[in-house]
């Protein structure tokens, strides 16, 4: 396990690094811009219709975004199947844990992933929150019985590896809330991302962009880092289609961070996911990148650059040329409900430019006759505002917290009723 404990150091070394590169916190000295208009189709005709948007602008954005920015995302592949390699009872009685492999070709020596899914007990067709984590299922919770992720986080190499699993299990806890969730009456399915692809820069080496590269006919370098953790979202969802106990058609899609730049792709790409949820995604996220607030395009590339495809580094300094903006990614999201949240002392992902990423995105929800934020400025902290495009700031740092989740739930019941 040493090379994975390499991984992590170097990972958490390249997130300092980043962190420390020159950034603008001075809203007077942000430099004029025009965000490019969603509704505006190449030809120069404002797009009016559902129809018009849906069939023509809808792909076209989606194009640009992939050429420009993350890259391809490829299909389902062929020889995909699922393993239950252990269930039982779970959190004192009140929920079902279901472990499952996620194999991505034939055969039981295949690419695969490691699911682990939490469900309310003698509940059926339960809506599932969907997310990567980042340090392994074990961490999302002390329950002794999660097989350990095959990457785990060793402090110390002298102790041994069962040690190191012991002492991390349940250290992400906080950011998965599951009792209550589970006390909601949804269900938790989460993966390692690391078993998509390792995140550093020669990670896509040992990922599904070289493992899978023959399978899917797609060569390593057409997609990203980003555009493996979304794909591997999509493949969580193929699963629970197949999972009697689950309501696939309810899927809510979550992610934290460079998880929610993950999260946005996908539901750009898999419109299976009917609620999308952004948490702090900052830059190559929620966040504008015009604004040259926080983390820019530069910084993301400088630190990170298997995240997203080579051409995107063309804009390194000139987000002014991208033909797309973040609202644009935003707008893709329609008609679905949309959560975008950030923190107030997270000014590195530009809380304001992820607000006024929400906000841009309405014109195109309301070709729906569906509203979004209505609010002309960023609403208090602890003050959610808007209806199919939710926001809020709330108060504390860069994280995914309990009162986040609360707001996600209840945003969810909303829409579970209204559906």
């Amino acid at each position: 396990m040493k090379n994975s404990f390499f991984v992590f150091l170097l990972a958490g070394h390249l997130i300092s690094f980043a962190q420390n590169l020159p950034a603008n916190y001075d809203e007077s000295k942000l430099p004029p811009y025009t965000l490019p208009n969603p509704l505006l189709s190449p030809q120069g005709k404002t797009v009016t219709t559902v129809k018009e948007w849906e069939q023509q602008q809808r792909p076209y954005i989606l194009k640009l975004f992939t050429e420009q920015v993350y890259g391809k995302i490829p299909g389902k592949p062929s020889g995909l199947h699922f393993k239950i390699t252990e269930s039982g009872s779970a959190l004192n009685g009140k929920a079902v844990r279901k472990q499952v492999t996620i194999y991505f070709s034939e055969g039981a020596d295949a690419p695969h992933m490691n699911l682990l899914l939490y469900l309310p007990r003698g509940r059926k067709q339960i809506p599932v929150f969907v997310g990567l984590n980042f340090n392994g299922n074990h961490t999302v919770n002390e329950d002794a019985a999660i097989i350990p992720s095959r990457y785990f986080k060793k402090k110390d190499e002298q102790i041994s590896d069962s040690e190191a699993i012991k002492s991390s299990r349940g250290t992400s806890a906080s950011r998965w809330p599951i009792d209550e969730i589970i006390n909601r009456g949804y269900g938790v399915a989460t993966a390692h991302y690391y078993d998509l692809e390792p995140d550093h820069k020669d990670g896509w080496k040992e990922g599904v962009r070289t493992s899978m590269k023959e399978n899917l006919h797609i060569a390593s370098n057409e997609w990203s880092a980003i555009g493996a953790w979304s794909w591997g979202l999509s493949r969580i969802q193929d699963y629970l289609e197949t999972d009697k106990d689950v309501d696939a058609t309810q899927s809510v899609l979550i992610g934290h961070s460079r998880l929610g730049k993950t999260a946005l792709w996908a539901g750009a790409n898999d419109r299976r996911f009917k609620i999308v949820i952004s948490n702090n995604s900052g830059e190559g996220g929620a966040a504008l990148s015009r604004r040259i607030f926080g983390e820019t395009i530069r910084n993301l590339n400088t630190s990170f650059p298997h995240w997203f495809i080579e051409r995107y580094k063309s804009y390194n300094d000139h987000p002014e040329k991208l033909p797309v903006d973040q609202h644009m990614l935003l707008s893709l999201m329609a008609p679905r409900p949309l959560y975008v949240a950030s923190a107030e002392e997270d000014k590195w992902a530009d809380p304001k430019g992820e607000f006024l990423s929400a906000k841009n995105a309405g014109p195109v929800y309301a070709l729906y006759h569906l509203k979004g934020i209505t609010s002309e400025t960023m609403p208090s902290v602890n003050q959610p505002t808007g209806e199919m495009i939710r926001y809020h700031i709330r108060t504390g740092k860069h994280d995914v917290t309990l009162y986040d989740w609360q707001q996600y739930l209840n945003f969810t019941d909303h829409h579970q009723r209204n559906h």
